[in-house]
Protein backbone atom coordinates (compact mmCIF):
# COMPACT_ATOMS: atom_id res chain seq x y z
CA UNK A 1 0.00 0.00 0.00
CA UNK A 2 1.23 3.40 -1.07
CA UNK A 3 1.96 6.22 1.16
CA UNK A 4 -1.19 7.95 -0.06
CA UNK A 5 -3.75 5.37 0.46
CA UNK A 6 -1.89 4.84 4.18
CA UNK A 7 -3.07 8.45 4.87
CA UNK A 8 -6.86 7.42 3.06
CA UNK A 9 -6.56 4.62 5.08
CA UNK A 10 -6.23 7.09 8.13
CA UNK A 11 -8.62 9.79 7.23
CA UNK A 12 -11.29 7.18 6.52
CA UNK A 13 -10.37 5.17 9.91
CA UNK A 14 -10.83 9.14 12.22
CA UNK A 15 -13.93 9.52 10.64
CA UNK A 16 -15.75 6.35 11.37
CA UNK A 17 -13.97 6.16 15.24
CA UNK A 18 -15.48 9.91 15.36
CA UNK A 19 -17.61 10.39 18.56
CA UNK A 20 -16.83 6.93 19.58
CA UNK A 21 -18.39 5.62 16.37
CA UNK A 22 -21.49 8.10 15.97
CA UNK A 23 -20.46 9.14 12.18
CA UNK A 24 -20.27 5.88 11.38
CA UNK A 25 -23.36 4.78 12.83
CA UNK A 26 -25.15 7.68 11.29
CA UNK A 27 -23.83 7.18 8.03
CA UNK A 28 -25.71 3.27 8.07
CA UNK A 29 -28.76 4.19 8.86
CA UNK A 30 -28.81 6.79 5.97
CA UNK A 31 -27.50 3.81 3.76
CA UNK A 32 -30.24 1.86 5.92
CA UNK A 33 -32.94 4.54 4.89
CA UNK A 34 -32.08 5.01 1.83
CA UNK A 35 -33.05 1.03 1.47
CA UNK A 36 -36.01 1.28 2.95
CA UNK A 37 -37.42 3.67 0.57
CA UNK A 38 -35.75 2.02 -2.60
CA UNK A 39 -37.78 -0.97 -1.33
CA UNK A 40 -40.64 0.62 -0.90
CA UNK A 41 -40.40 2.06 -4.69
CA UNK A 42 -39.14 -1.43 -5.95
CA UNK A 43 -42.30 -2.84 -4.50
CA UNK A 44 -44.14 -0.84 -6.06
CA UNK A 45 -42.95 -1.46 -9.01
CA UNK A 46 -43.50 -5.30 -8.70
CA UNK A 47 -46.93 -4.72 -7.98
CA UNK A 48 -47.97 -2.66 -11.10
CA UNK A 49 -45.79 -5.16 -13.46
CA UNK A 50 -47.48 -7.90 -11.92
CA UNK A 51 -50.75 -6.49 -12.66
CA UNK A 52 -50.47 -4.96 -15.71
CA UNK A 53 -51.20 -7.16 -18.62
CA UNK A 54 -48.87 -8.64 -21.40
CA UNK A 55 -49.98 -8.38 -24.42
CA UNK A 56 -49.34 -8.31 -28.85
CA UNK A 57 -49.41 -5.38 -30.21
CA UNK A 58 -52.11 -6.58 -32.42
CA UNK A 59 -54.24 -6.66 -29.42
CA UNK A 60 -53.37 -3.65 -28.45
CA UNK A 61 -56.35 -1.23 -29.87
CA UNK A 62 -58.83 -3.43 -29.12
CA UNK A 63 -58.11 -3.31 -25.23
CA UNK A 64 -58.08 0.44 -25.37
CA UNK A 65 -61.27 0.81 -27.03
CA UNK A 66 -62.89 -1.34 -24.26
CA UNK A 67 -60.88 -0.11 -21.21
CA UNK A 68 -62.79 2.75 -19.69
CA UNK A 69 -59.16 3.74 -18.59
CA UNK A 70 -58.55 5.13 -21.98
CA UNK A 71 -60.75 8.18 -20.98
CA UNK A 72 -58.13 8.99 -18.48
CA UNK A 73 -54.91 10.85 -19.97
CA UNK A 74 -52.39 8.59 -18.93
CA UNK A 75 -53.68 5.54 -20.34
CA UNK A 76 -53.22 1.99 -19.35
CA UNK A 77 -50.37 0.69 -18.06
CA UNK A 78 -49.38 -2.07 -20.40
CA UNK A 79 -45.99 -4.55 -21.38
CA UNK A 80 -45.81 -4.82 -25.10
CA UNK A 81 -42.91 -7.38 -26.76
CA UNK A 82 -42.45 -6.43 -30.21
CA UNK A 83 -39.70 -5.23 -33.15
CA UNK A 84 -37.93 -2.09 -33.58
CA UNK A 85 -39.04 -0.23 -36.74
CA UNK A 86 -38.83 2.91 -38.31
CA UNK A 87 -42.23 5.13 -38.30
CA UNK A 88 -41.89 6.79 -41.46
CA UNK A 89 -41.37 2.56 -42.91
CA UNK A 90 -44.78 1.32 -41.13
CA UNK A 91 -45.99 4.70 -42.51
CA UNK A 92 -45.51 3.99 -46.54
CA UNK A 93 -43.17 6.73 -46.99
CA UNK A 94 -40.82 5.92 -49.25
CA UNK A 95 -38.41 8.38 -47.78
CA UNK A 96 -37.48 5.64 -45.05
CA UNK A 97 -35.95 7.54 -42.22
CA UNK A 98 -33.11 6.07 -40.30
CA UNK A 99 -29.35 6.30 -38.80
CA UNK A 100 -26.59 4.69 -40.03
CA UNK A 101 -23.45 4.67 -37.81
CA UNK A 102 -20.66 6.66 -39.51
CA UNK A 103 -17.91 3.98 -38.09
CA UNK A 104 -20.08 0.91 -38.54
CA UNK A 105 -22.57 1.27 -40.99
CA UNK A 106 -24.50 -0.26 -39.22
CA UNK A 107 -28.82 0.84 -39.53
CA UNK A 108 -31.16 1.77 -36.36
CA UNK A 109 -33.38 4.13 -35.04
CA UNK A 110 -31.70 5.18 -32.05
CA UNK A 111 -27.29 6.15 -32.38
CA UNK A 112 -25.12 7.07 -29.18
CA UNK A 113 -21.47 8.04 -29.87
CA UNK A 114 -19.13 8.31 -26.99
CA UNK A 115 -15.49 9.59 -27.23
CA UNK A 116 -13.64 8.85 -23.94
CA UNK A 117 -10.18 10.02 -23.13
CA UNK A 118 -8.19 7.92 -21.22
CA UNK A 119 -5.82 9.47 -18.57
CA UNK A 120 -2.62 8.21 -16.80
CA UNK A 121 -1.41 10.04 -14.25
CA UNK A 122 2.08 9.87 -12.42
CA UNK A 123 2.71 12.46 -9.62
CA UNK A 124 6.36 13.93 -10.35
CA UNK A 125 7.95 15.67 -8.15
CA UNK A 126 5.82 19.01 -7.91
CA UNK A 127 2.10 16.95 -7.93
CA UNK A 128 -0.48 16.66 -6.25
CA UNK A 129 -2.80 13.41 -6.08
CA UNK A 130 -5.13 12.35 -8.34
CA UNK A 131 -7.96 12.32 -5.13
CA UNK A 132 -7.47 15.85 -4.06
CA UNK A 133 -7.19 17.68 -7.62
CA UNK A 134 -10.89 15.66 -8.60
CA UNK A 135 -12.24 17.86 -5.94
CA UNK A 136 -10.44 20.84 -7.17
CA UNK A 137 -11.37 20.52 -10.69
CA UNK A 138 -13.86 19.76 -13.25
CA UNK A 139 -12.77 17.94 -16.10
CA UNK A 140 -15.09 15.79 -18.14
CA UNK A 141 -13.15 13.30 -19.88
CA UNK A 142 -16.06 11.67 -21.75
CA UNK A 143 -18.31 13.27 -24.57
CA UNK A 144 -21.23 11.53 -25.51
CA UNK A 145 -23.85 12.58 -28.31
CA UNK A 146 -27.42 10.17 -29.07
CA UNK A 147 -29.60 11.13 -31.67
CA UNK A 148 -32.58 9.18 -32.30
CA UNK A 149 -36.02 8.70 -35.35
CA UNK A 150 -39.55 8.10 -34.34
CA UNK A 151 -39.59 4.74 -34.12
CA UNK A 152 -42.45 1.99 -33.53
CA UNK A 153 -42.69 -1.74 -32.03
CA UNK A 154 -44.71 -4.13 -34.58
CA UNK A 155 -45.61 -7.65 -34.30
CA UNK A 156 -42.47 -10.26 -34.79
CA UNK A 157 -42.78 -11.84 -38.34
CA UNK A 158 -45.33 -9.76 -40.23
CA UNK A 159 -44.94 -8.06 -42.75
CA UNK A 160 -45.71 -5.23 -43.69
CA UNK A 161 -46.56 -4.39 -40.53
CA UNK A 162 -50.43 -3.14 -40.60
CA UNK A 163 -50.64 -3.03 -36.72
CA UNK A 164 -47.59 -1.27 -34.48
CA UNK A 165 -47.60 0.92 -31.26
CA UNK A 166 -45.91 4.34 -31.49
CA UNK A 167 -42.77 4.90 -29.07
CA UNK A 168 -42.94 8.38 -27.18
CA UNK A 169 -39.54 8.60 -25.54
CA UNK A 170 -40.43 12.27 -24.53
CA UNK A 171 -39.29 12.58 -20.60
CA UNK A 172 -37.61 9.03 -20.22
CA UNK A 173 -34.74 8.99 -18.89
CA UNK A 174 -34.37 5.40 -18.82
CA UNK A 175 -31.90 2.75 -19.80
CA UNK A 176 -32.14 1.94 -23.36
CA UNK A 177 -31.15 -1.23 -25.00
CA UNK A 178 -28.69 -0.31 -27.19
CA UNK A 179 -25.65 -3.03 -29.06
CA UNK A 180 -22.15 -1.80 -29.29
CA UNK A 181 -21.71 -2.05 -33.05
CA UNK A 182 -17.82 -0.26 -32.55
CA UNK A 183 -15.34 0.37 -29.81
CA UNK A 184 -11.82 1.30 -30.90
CA UNK A 185 -9.05 2.39 -28.79
CA UNK A 186 -6.52 4.94 -30.49
CA UNK A 187 -3.27 5.79 -28.69
CA UNK A 188 -2.46 9.56 -28.63
CA UNK A 189 1.28 10.28 -29.09
CA UNK A 190 3.55 11.70 -26.40
CA UNK A 191 5.06 15.42 -26.94
CA UNK A 192 7.20 17.41 -25.33
CA UNK A 193 4.26 19.17 -23.17
CA UNK A 194 2.96 15.38 -22.19
CA UNK A 195 6.33 15.07 -20.68
CA UNK A 196 6.20 18.47 -18.85
CA UNK A 197 2.65 17.70 -17.31
CA UNK A 198 4.06 14.14 -15.68
CA UNK A 199 6.78 15.75 -14.69
CA UNK A 200 4.68 18.42 -12.05
CA UNK A 201 2.94 15.49 -11.53
CA UNK A 202 -0.56 16.93 -13.79
CA UNK A 203 -2.69 13.85 -15.72
CA UNK A 204 -2.05 13.73 -19.69
CA UNK A 205 -3.96 11.84 -22.34
CA UNK A 206 -2.87 8.01 -23.48
CA UNK A 207 -5.08 7.04 -25.76
CA UNK A 208 -8.97 7.78 -27.30
CA UNK A 209 -11.54 4.93 -27.42
CA UNK A 210 -14.84 5.69 -29.70
CA UNK A 211 -17.87 3.76 -28.96
CA UNK A 212 -20.29 3.19 -31.15
CA UNK A 213 -24.28 2.07 -29.68
CA UNK A 214 -27.57 2.25 -31.50
CA UNK A 215 -30.66 0.60 -31.59
CA UNK A 216 -30.99 -1.88 -34.35
CA UNK A 217 -33.91 -2.18 -36.74
CA UNK A 218 -35.56 -5.51 -36.14
CA UNK A 219 -34.59 -6.18 -32.62
CA UNK A 220 -36.95 -7.28 -30.41
CA UNK A 221 -37.34 -5.64 -27.40
CA UNK A 222 -39.98 -5.62 -24.76
CA UNK A 223 -42.00 -1.77 -23.97
CA UNK A 224 -43.62 -1.04 -20.18
CA UNK A 225 -45.09 1.47 -20.27
CA UNK A 226 -49.06 3.92 -20.21
CA UNK A 227 -50.57 3.32 -24.13
CA UNK A 228 -52.86 5.63 -25.40
CA UNK A 229 -55.19 5.80 -28.32
CA UNK A 230 -53.30 9.04 -30.26
CA UNK A 231 -55.47 9.42 -33.48
CA UNK A 232 -56.54 5.55 -33.64
CA UNK A 233 -52.89 4.73 -33.13
CA UNK A 234 -51.75 3.35 -30.21
CA UNK A 235 -49.15 5.35 -29.03
CA UNK A 236 -46.78 3.90 -25.37
CA UNK A 237 -45.15 6.59 -22.81
CA UNK A 238 -42.66 5.48 -20.19
CA UNK A 239 -43.83 5.94 -16.55
CA UNK A 240 -41.24 7.57 -13.86
CA UNK A 241 -42.41 4.86 -11.36
CA UNK A 242 -41.36 2.38 -12.96
CA UNK A 243 -37.38 1.05 -13.39
CA UNK A 244 -38.07 0.06 -17.43
CA UNK A 245 -38.94 1.80 -20.31
CA UNK A 246 -37.45 -0.25 -23.15
CA UNK A 247 -36.07 -3.37 -22.43
CA UNK A 248 -34.18 -6.48 -23.71
CA UNK A 249 -36.03 -8.73 -20.44
CA UNK A 250 -39.60 -10.26 -20.56
CA UNK A 251 -42.29 -9.91 -17.98
CA UNK A 252 -41.21 -12.97 -15.94
CA UNK A 253 -38.04 -12.24 -16.10
CA UNK A 254 -38.28 -8.28 -14.53
CA UNK A 255 -40.46 -10.04 -12.15
CA UNK A 256 -37.86 -11.72 -10.91
CA UNK A 257 -35.36 -8.99 -11.20
CA UNK A 258 -37.54 -6.66 -9.12
CA UNK A 259 -38.00 -9.52 -6.75
CA UNK A 260 -34.58 -9.98 -6.15
CA UNK A 261 -33.69 -5.95 -5.90
CA UNK A 262 -37.07 -6.06 -2.89
CA UNK A 263 -35.31 -9.08 -0.96
CA UNK A 264 -31.84 -7.25 -1.38
CA UNK A 265 -33.30 -4.08 0.05
CA UNK A 266 -35.33 -5.05 2.53
CA UNK A 267 -32.46 -7.20 4.37
CA UNK A 268 -30.13 -4.85 3.77
CA UNK A 269 -32.32 -1.93 5.51
CA UNK A 270 -32.75 -4.25 8.12
CA UNK A 271 -29.25 -5.50 9.15
CA UNK A 272 -28.02 -2.06 8.69
CA UNK A 273 -30.89 -0.63 10.74
CA UNK A 274 -30.22 -3.02 13.10
CA UNK A 275 -26.41 -2.19 13.17
CA UNK A 276 -26.85 1.51 13.28
CA UNK A 277 -29.00 1.39 16.21
CA UNK A 278 -26.71 -0.68 18.06
CA UNK A 279 -23.56 1.31 16.96
CA UNK A 280 -25.45 4.82 17.87
CA UNK A 281 -26.65 3.75 21.27
CA UNK A 282 -22.97 2.23 22.40
CA UNK A 283 -21.79 6.11 21.05
CA UNK A 284 -24.33 7.39 22.64
CA UNK A 285 -24.15 5.79 26.09
CA UNK A 286 -19.93 6.10 25.60
CA UNK A 287 -20.36 10.10 24.92
CA UNK A 288 -22.97 10.69 27.75
CA UNK A 289 -20.59 8.77 30.36
CA UNK A 290 -17.44 11.10 29.10
CA UNK A 291 -19.92 14.11 29.34
CA UNK A 292 -20.96 13.17 33.25
CA UNK A 293 -17.38 12.28 33.97
CA UNK A 294 -16.13 15.45 32.66
CA UNK A 295 -19.07 17.17 34.16
CA UNK A 296 -18.09 15.55 37.61
CA UNK A 297 -14.15 16.58 36.63
CA UNK A 298 -15.22 20.41 35.95
CA UNK A 299 -17.37 20.27 39.48
CA UNK A 300 -14.59 19.17 41.83
CA UNK A 301 -12.21 21.49 39.84
CA UNK A 302 -14.22 24.15 40.64
CA UNK A 303 -14.68 23.14 44.41
CA UNK A 304 -11.12 22.85 45.10
CA UNK A 305 -10.70 25.89 43.72
CA UNK A 306 -12.87 27.40 46.21
CA UNK A 307 -11.52 25.65 48.76
CA UNK A 308 -7.89 26.95 47.61
CA UNK A 309 -9.46 30.86 48.53
CA UNK A 310 -11.05 30.02 51.89
CA UNK A 311 -8.62 30.88 54.53
CA UNK A 312 -10.14 28.68 56.91
CA UNK A 313 -9.19 25.22 54.87
CA UNK A 314 -5.45 26.31 54.29
CA UNK A 315 -4.75 25.14 58.65
CA UNK A 316 -2.33 23.05 58.31
CA UNK A 317 -0.07 22.47 61.00
CA UNK A 318 3.36 21.22 60.34
CA UNK A 319 3.18 17.71 62.28
CA UNK A 320 0.40 17.14 59.21
CA UNK A 321 3.53 17.40 56.72
CA UNK A 322 4.95 14.46 58.83
CA UNK A 323 4.15 10.72 58.70
CA UNK A 324 0.45 10.37 60.61
CA UNK A 325 -0.25 7.14 62.39
CA UNK A 326 -3.06 5.11 60.86
CA UNK A 327 -5.23 5.31 64.49
CA UNK A 328 -5.09 8.79 64.02
CA UNK A 329 -5.82 9.60 60.11
CA UNK A 330 -8.70 11.34 59.02
CA UNK A 331 -11.57 8.42 58.71
CA UNK A 332 -13.03 10.65 55.43
CA UNK A 333 -9.64 11.86 53.29
CA UNK A 334 -7.47 8.91 55.13
CA UNK A 335 -4.07 11.73 54.79
CA UNK A 336 -4.12 14.31 57.23
CA UNK A 337 -4.49 14.10 61.42
CA UNK A 338 -7.43 14.22 63.31
CA UNK A 339 -7.42 17.93 64.66
CA UNK A 340 -11.50 18.66 64.54
CA UNK A 341 -14.07 17.18 67.28
CA UNK A 342 -17.88 17.55 66.82
CA UNK A 343 -19.87 19.61 70.16
CA UNK A 344 -21.98 17.85 71.60
CA UNK A 345 -20.92 14.32 70.33
CA UNK A 346 -17.09 14.65 71.28
CA UNK A 347 -16.17 12.76 68.33
CA UNK A 348 -12.44 13.29 67.17
CA UNK A 349 -12.55 11.51 64.02
CA UNK A 350 -11.84 14.34 60.99
CA UNK A 351 -9.32 16.78 60.29
CA UNK A 352 -10.07 19.99 60.00
CA UNK A 353 -10.95 20.67 56.32
CA UNK A 354 -13.40 17.41 56.05
CA UNK A 355 -14.84 19.20 59.01
CA UNK A 356 -15.00 22.23 57.49
CA UNK A 357 -16.28 20.61 54.34
CA UNK A 358 -19.04 18.20 55.93
CA UNK A 359 -20.16 21.81 58.31
CA UNK A 360 -20.76 23.34 54.62
CA UNK A 361 -22.57 20.90 53.09
CA UNK A 362 -25.82 21.41 55.43
CA UNK A 363 -25.93 17.75 56.15
CA UNK A 364 -24.29 18.10 59.93
CA UNK A 365 -24.16 14.87 61.05
CA UNK A 366 -21.49 13.20 62.96
CA UNK A 367 -19.85 10.61 60.38
CA UNK A 368 -19.32 7.70 63.24
CA UNK A 369 -22.44 8.23 65.44
CA UNK A 370 -24.69 10.07 62.65
CA UNK A 371 -26.14 12.30 65.06
CA UNK A 372 -26.48 16.18 64.34
CA UNK A 373 -23.70 18.05 65.87
CA UNK A 374 -23.90 22.53 66.13
CA UNK A 375 -20.76 22.88 65.10
CA UNK A 376 -16.88 21.91 65.01
CA UNK A 377 -14.20 22.55 67.65
CA UNK A 378 -10.32 22.28 66.33
CA UNK A 379 -8.20 20.42 68.72
CA UNK A 380 -4.74 21.53 69.91
CA UNK A 381 -2.24 19.43 71.27
CA UNK A 382 -0.34 20.70 74.06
Amino acid sequence: MSVHDDAVAAVVAQLTLAADGAFIGVALAYVAVRSLLKLRSTSSALRQIERAPSLHVSDLRSLLEIDDSQSSSCGKLVIVRGVVDSKSSVNGDWRSTVLVGHESGEKGVILQRTQTCIYHEWKGFFGWSQELRSLLTRKQPKSSSMRMVPFVLADAGSWPHSKYVIVNMDGSRHPLPLVTVYHHFQPVSATPYTFLQALFGHQYPVGLVDEEKILPLGKEITAVGFCTLKSGTPEIKSSKDLPYFLSDLSKDQMILDLAFKTKLFLWTGVVLGVVAVGVLSYATMRNWTKWKEWRHGRQARQHDATESDDPDAQIVTDDDNGEVPDGELCVICLTRRRRSAFVPCGHLVCCQRCALRIEREGDKKCPVCMQPFQKSVRIYNS
